[in-house]
């Protein structure tokens, strides 16, 4: 099912969020470096610290992808609320994938911070978590 927005700038944001998934669940990794700002910052389930920068942060995302073989990804839920050069993206997510010799079920919540910045949006924060039981 393919999510859609009325506003346009709803609509580049969330194509932004979308490609920038595909990147790391169907393609390649590395290519969220189209996506991440340079200094972003990233609080995720599995760090204890925060990651710092967009190359820790897209080695944390490549090194999920490469220890797991992703079978299914999916956002449900978007909500999109823009302030100036500024956004908030949230969403919940299911994802199924093998990790470890068994195939697992994953459903999450994400929430992103983006910037406009040379008439682009750029990924300065993220967290996410596992759903609570």
């Amino acid at each position: 099912m393919e999510i859609q927005f009325d506003n346009p700038v709803q609509q580049e944001i969330w194509a932004t969020i979308r490609a920038l998934n595909d990147a790391w669940t169907v393609g390649n990794p590395d290519d969220l470096r189209h996506y991440f700002h340079a200094d972003m910052v990233a609080i995720t389930p599995t760090d204890r610290l925060r990651r710092e920068g967009a190359a820790a942060c897209i080695a944390g995302w490549k090194g999920f992808a490469s220890a797991a073989t992703i079978h299914a990804w999916q956002e449900r839920e978007p909500l999109i609320r823009v302030f100036g050069e500024a956004a908030v993206v949230s969403y919940y997510y299911d994802m199924s994938c093998d990790m470890g010799g068994r195939t697992i079920a994953l459903s999450g919540r994400d929430m992103f911070f983006l910037i406009r910045e040379q008439n682009r949006w750029w990924v300065v924060a993220d967290q996410f978590s596992s759903t609570p039981a």
